[in-house]
């Protein structure tokens, strides 16, 4: 019988071990990833354009494109299409990026080939009708002027602003002028340029059959390689700025700058030391500003890795007269990762808490894909993950001390505020 009363025997595990996916290559250049695993009869389509904002003419037609390729086709109208996909028992799901546009098909095993069937009809033939156009610019006006009245919403809009400028795509937030300009022919245009070529990932209880339905849904469409575009940045010579809010009594604190990518040598020791910074509930942040001055509900440190582009933010909320005393506080924090090494016992329980987070993402074949729908749109290695993972095992606290004089110099950092 187990003994409750005696503590379970410690096991430190820093095991990471991905599925390795089934790669198919179709005569159209179409690539597909199958990643089998689990037992419950579902299987999740994912495909994946190079469609983000990154590719626009016209600022909104990626993010309007794909919102509307599921209102209405050469055949249904978007209540036929809703209607449909409920007696799948399938769902779709939109996701327009900077970088890429993703379509996910959440699918019942039994129902993928009508679903499959729908999807390929909604990537190759949307209508863009006038009707639903109209209503989805409206709805996006609507919340613009809700976020507008948001100080979280104006000083990231304004950091980003800072960090590329604001006719760079990072940088660039659309505005009504912006989406009030939009119209079928520029989504018909953008689809037509940048929806023809895609990759698949499949994730779920894949069989033969539904393998070989995957694969010869896509194996027959025309595809073409959407143009490649370039885009200069324009940082701000002013490393503090300021978005005055009316009747705010709420200042919301965006403190980074650009940084290096997920290929950098140094990108694992980077976000391991924003981890130790800002990434969990036992961070420095959380543990001075939160716990001991008081300042703020919450606070974190995140990277953000793009395509072409990456930044480092450090985001808060405070009362409007303890913005200058957040500041003071976090530029503290950032200077004593230079000056100061860290101690054994934070390394390690900082340590543990990231390599314990990765693992538990792996707890179902969707999240597997998750990681290596990042292999392969970044361009990484087969083994990245396993080799981040053994370098955050392995770094000591005199290398972390000089990543951090390396790119987190508090001199270095772009300070906005809004409110």
């Amino acid at each position: 019988m187990l003994d409750r009363r005696v503590a379970p025997v410690f096991n430190r595990d820093f095991s990471f071990s991905l599925i390795h996916p089934e790669y198919e290559k179709l005569s159209n250049d179409i690539e597909i990833f199958f990643v089998s695993g689990g037992d419950q009869n579902v299987i999740k389509v994912d495909l994946i354009f190079p469609a983000g904002r990154w590719y626009e003419h016209t600022w909104g037609t990626s993010y309007f494109t794909t919102q509307l390729s599921s209102k209405g086709t050469t055949s249904k109208n978007s209540f036929e299409i809703a209607s449909l996909f409920d007696q799948f028992g399938a769902h779709l799901e939109l996701s327009p990026g900077m970088d890429f546009v993703t379509l996910s098909l959440y699918s019942l095993t039994r129902t993928l080939p009508g679903a499959l069937d729908l999807l390929c009809e909604i990537v190759n033939q949307p209508v863009f009708p006038e009707k639903e156009i109209q209503q989805i610019k409206s709805i996006y006006i609507q919340n613009l002027k809700v976020n507008q009245e948001k100080t979280n919403f104006l000083a990231s809009k304004l950091f980003r602003k800072t960090l590329y400028g604001e006719m760079h795509p990072y940088g660039k937030e659309l505005e009504k002028d912006d989406v009030e300009k939009i119209n079928r022919e520029d989504l018909t245009r953008f689809h037509q340029e940048f929806f023809q070529q895609f990759t698949v990932v499949a994730a779920g209880k894949i069989d033969d059959s539904n393998r070989k339905k995957i694969i010869n849904s896509f194996a027959s469409l025309k595809t073409q390689q959407p143009q490649q575009k370039e885009h200069s940045c324009e940082s701000s010579p002013l490393h503090r700025r300021h978005a005055e809010k009316e009747n705010s009594l709420q200042t919301s604190l965006r403190i980074g700058k650009r940084i290096i990518n997920r290929t950098h040598p140094d990108y694992a020791h980077l976000i391991f030391l924003n981890h130790i910074l800002g990434g969990y509930f036992g961070s420095r942040l959380m543990k001075n500003i939160r716990e001991d001055k008081g300042l703020t509900y919450g606070i974190y440190s995140s990277v953000h890795a793009m395509k072409h582009d990456s930044y480092v933010v450090i985001g808060t909320d405070v009362n409007k007269e303890n913005k200058d005393v957040a500041f003071d506080e976090i530029q503290k924090e950032l200077t004593r990762l230079s000056n100061e090494p860290i101690d054994s016992e934070e390394l390690e329980t900082a340590r543990s808490h990231f390599i314990g987070s990765f693992q538990t993402e792996l707890s179902t074949s969707f999240a597997h894909a998750e990681k290596i729908k990042g292999v392969v749109l970044y361009d990484l290695e087969k083994n990245h993950y396993n080799q981040l993972l053994n370098k955050v095992r392995e770094v000591t606290a005199p290398e972390l001390q000089h990543i951090a004089v390396k790119y987190f110099a508090s001199e270095s950092f772009y300070e906005i505020s809004a409110g």
